[in-house]
């Protein structure tokens, strides 16, 4: 791979970055089989076009700074997006109620989007989301423990899927790597998958926040089928053929 040119570089990175949400110097020197230097230089200029944010060893697509600052314009897209999918879920909230909020980038901007109307007691793993609410002297965090991933500011585990023995509560807002009509929703890392289950569980409703970019891929930790949930709240991108065969799956779709 050390052939390839500084475009192919670039759109590797951002490739990389629009999948992960955050790139590693080391990891794609030996991707790409170049000098920590190279990588640094592409880093910078793709900064410099603000394509990514670079930070202590890598690079991300999130601002560390603030959180409005554009990235790039389809950054910004699928962030209208997300915004309002948050929104649309947001309106599901009743009076004094009881959720539990998962972890991605949908599901904060939920976060971001919530307006109490009383009392409302959420239950989360993500830190990102625990924080956004801490702010709203209205709204009762309960944060699950264990271990932390730092890929995605949530916890997994034991301990986190202990806590939630506890407690029972009317909805449950999930958010997904991938939706595939046969293999059902997923998640790219196993304990998370195994955690999302039990949240269904704990929940009386299972309502899944997922832009239209997100069907039709697989990850790797399958959380459960597509009849196993209630409602879907995705962008205009969905296919026709998508949204009729979950409806025939007793599934609501909501498209924002």
């Amino acid at each position: 791979m050390s052939m390839i040119n500084i475009a192919e570089r670039h759109k590797f990175i951002l490739g990389k970055l629009q999948e992960k949400g955050y790139v590693n110097v080391l990891e794609l020197c030996k991707e790409l089989d170049v000098s920590g230097v190279t990588i640094r230089k592409d880093l910078k200029l793709l900064e410099d076009k603000s394509l990514l944010f670079r930070s202590h060893g890598g690079a991300t697509v999130h601002n560390p700074y603030t959180i409005d600052k554009p990235v790039n314009e389809k950054e910004n897209i699928r962030r209208e997006e997300k915004h309002n999918i948050g929104l649309a879920a947001a309106a599901l909230i009743v009076p004094n109620d009881a959720i539990i909020i998962a972890s991605g980038t949908s599901v904060q901007a939920l976060a971001k989007n919530i307006q109490p109307k009383g009392h409302l007691t959420v239950i989360t793993g993500a830190l990102n989301v625990a924080l956004e609410l801490l702010r709203r002297p209205e709204i009762e965090v309960i944060q699950l423990g264990g271990h932390l991933r730092n890929s995605s500011t949530s916890v997994t585990g034991s301990y986190a899927e202990k806590i939630l023995e506890d407690f029972s509560c009317s909805k449950l807002f999930l958010g997904v790597d991938g939706i595939d009509l046969e293999f059902g929703l997923t998640t790219t890392n196993i304990m998370e998958a195994h955690l999302n289950q039990k949240m269904m569980a704990t929940a009386q409703k299972t309502i899944v926040l997922a832009d239209s970019s997100k069907f039709g891929k697989r990850g790797f930790g399958r959380i459960c089928g597509l009849e196993d949930i209630d409602e879907v709240i995705t962008d205009h991108g969905i296919g026709e053929h998508v949204v009729k065969k979950m409806e025939d799956m007793g599934v609501k779709v909501t498209i924002v």
